[in-house]
């Protein structure tokens, strides 16, 4: 087999420093070959590695006493009684929505759901923020036609009610639209899996659709900043099938219920390279593959795609030795492609295999814990003092304050969203208290007294304007939204949207806004369970706000007791809480 050089343009190709490559060949103690660059430049992107934030991350509060599962899993966990567990997290998908709309937003979906029920819960609630630039251009329109088209698509196909959001138009995202889903899920407290790769000699399962071309190097894509080449980056966004989704998400919790798996992870960014070396590197085992038992719709793969595809609905599964006949019969049932794939081994060492031959051999704690992690430079830009020097006195007053209601209704940040949640299927399942349109969702949890609001805040023309006092007003809110649906808010998932961290500007932007989630998660008690990072949301050198988005998740103990925010009869008492002051900074009515 004839083995392809690793030159210097290959390197960049991938997305590789030069001192990244150095600590590669360390780590090696050789060089890579093809199969095995591609495999650590997807695991060692910023999108999977986190290397410019995990150090700040590890800031935020992620304890308390109702949490089961905190950040480093599939998702976060909380208890909420009665034996049961809500299991959630909000993921972006920010750059493929903006290359392929349709797609890019309905495997973003899928996406979230598959990360909730690998962790062994069904997901009962749905809920989208959005980013958009102003509608009055036509890409703008076509942007949230296709977005909001791919959200509804795929989970009303999935029978997972889409139960809320919100959705903000600013100029800023027109070339950089963000779409961050959250999902929750209801596990038993006791029947939590991980993505372990336990067991020495248990086999590992492949399990879904068949592996294709799409995808390969999405991770790459998403942890870097567009230019006018980006049209070029279509075939890396992914293509969904909900309705095979629907047959994976039943086929998982059969086998979970039935006791035949010991681990499981979706096959999401990097694919079968990032599910086996986290599986593997989280036990402290390694995994042998062989990549000819790996299903395939498309001839002639390389190791190398069949590797970084990022085909969408795939699961890859640990199950108990002796089981795997158990587990096939289930995938038939459900008409799955299923096979087994490898075995886990005691030497902490990925071996992929090809025909026979060693096609990649790497330790799989180098590949999925040990890629570099950057403290970067940050520091105020130059124009922060001018963005907070509004001076009240120089506003014209207000002559006809009607007109400057309409104005202000007639915003599309600030309109009725009707035209886009009455394309979700918002109902079914039966479990919905609230729909779309008050200060949270609800929906109830069936068997018990109980209900769960949810809701997803941020501001980023706060965040722009004061990164601290943004994010932590953020959090407010979304506390605010619970407590005003009669929930107590008991779990976080952050979803964290910023521009390139190579700029101090915008490190600093992200240092100042996870201080004030922290501050303020601690201040209300309320720990983060999970979370995620979209970095590089810039084209041509222009950032987008720094855009953190919170989903909160809050326990209604009576779901009786449920508060909508709809006047209910004439004659009621409106009150108003709180102090208000004389402030502007950050509103809509500056910008109408």
């Amino acid at each position: 087999m004839k083995m392809q050089p690793i030159t210097k343009d290959l390197i960049a190709q991938h997305n590789l420093t030069d001192d990244e490559y150095k600590k590669i060949v360390e780590v090696l103690g050789r060089e890579p070959n093809l199969t095995e660059l591609g495999m650590f430049s997807v695991m060692w992107s910023e999108h999977c590695s986190y290397k410019s934030s995990r150090v700040h991350l590890k800031r935020l509060p992620t304890t308390g006493p109702r949490v089961v599962q905190g950040p480093g899993e599939n998702a976060g966990a909380v208890d909420i009684g009665d034996g049961l567990c809500a299991v959630f997290k909000m993921e972006s998908h920010n750059h493929p929505s903006f290359i392929e709309p349709y797609q890019g937003a309905a495997t973003g979906v899928g996406g979230i759901l598959r990360d909730i029920f690998t962790m062994g819960a069904r997901p009962i609630a749905l809920l989208d923020s959005l980013r958009f630039g102003l509608l009055d251009r036509p890409l703008n329109r076509h942007l949230v036609k296709g977005v909001v088209a791919g959200i509804a698509g795929y989970g009303n196909c999935m029978g997972v009610p889409t139960v809320g959001g919100e959705v903000v138009f600013n100029e800023i995202y027109a070339q950089n639209p963000l779409v961050n889903v959250f999902c929750l899920g209801i596990a038993k407290k006791d029947r939590i899996f991980k993505g372990l790769a336990a067991g020495v000699g248990n086999p590992v399962m492949y399990v879904g659709s068949k592996t294709g071309r799409d995808g390969i190097h999405g991770a790459t894509m998403a942890s870097d900043s567009f230019d006018e080449a980006s049209e070029a980056k279509r075939p890396t966004v992914q293509v969904g099938d909900p309705f095979t989704e629907k047959l994976l998400l039943e086929a998982c919790l059969e086998l979970m219920d039935k006791d035949l798996l010991v681990g499981i992870q979706d096959m999401g960014a990097a694919g079968l390279t990032s599910s086996s070396c986290e599986m593997a590197s989280r036990a402290g085992n390694g995994i042998d593959l062989d990549l000819t038992a790996v299903p395939r719709r498309e001839p002639h793969m390389t190791p190398y795609e069949l590797m970084l595809s990022e085909s969408q609905e795939r699961m890859l599964m640990i199950a108990k030795e002796g089981l795997e006949g158990e587990v096939l019969a289930v995938c038939k049932k459900w008409d799955l492609s299923a096979a087994v794939v490898g075995r886990v081994t005691s030497d902490g060492i990925l071996r992929v295999r090809d025909n026979g031959h060693v096609v990649a051999e790497i330790p799989a704690k180098a590949l999925a814990e040990d890629g570099p992690r950057y403290e970067r430079p940050s520091a105020a830009p130059a124009y922060q003092d001018s963005l907070q020097s509004l001076n009240m006195d120089v506003l014209p007053d207000v002559k006809d304050a009607t007109a400057v209601l309409r104005s202000l209704l007639e915003s599309p940040t600030i309109a009725r969203k009707g035209w886009i949640y009455q394309q979700y299927d918002h109902m079914v399942r039966t479990n919905t208290l609230v729909r779309p349109g008050s200060d949270a969702a609800v929906v109830r949890i069936k068997g018990t007294t109980k209900a769960l609001a949810m809701t997803t805040d941020g501001n980023g023309r706060y965040c722009v304007l004061n990164p601290y006092l943004g994010a932590s007003i953020a959090v407010a809110e979304a506390a605010r939204n619970l407590v005003c649906s009669g929930a107590e808010p008991i779990g976080l998932t952050d979803c964290l949207n910023f521009g390139n961290p190579e700029r101090p500007d915008i490190m600093w932007q992200f240092i100042l806004c996870i201080e004030g989630i922290k501050d303020a998660c601690e201040a209300f008690n309320v720990p983060v369970v999970s979370g995620n990072v979209s970095f590089y949301n810039e084209t041509n050198g222009l950032s987008i706000y720094p855009t953190p988005i919170l989903g909160m998740v809050g326990l209604i103990e009576s779901a009786d007791k449920t508060m909508t925010q709809w006047f209910k009869q004439a004659g009621d008492q409106i009150i108003l809480l709180g102090a208000t002051k004389e402030d502007l900074g950050g509103t809509e009515y500056l910008r109408v």
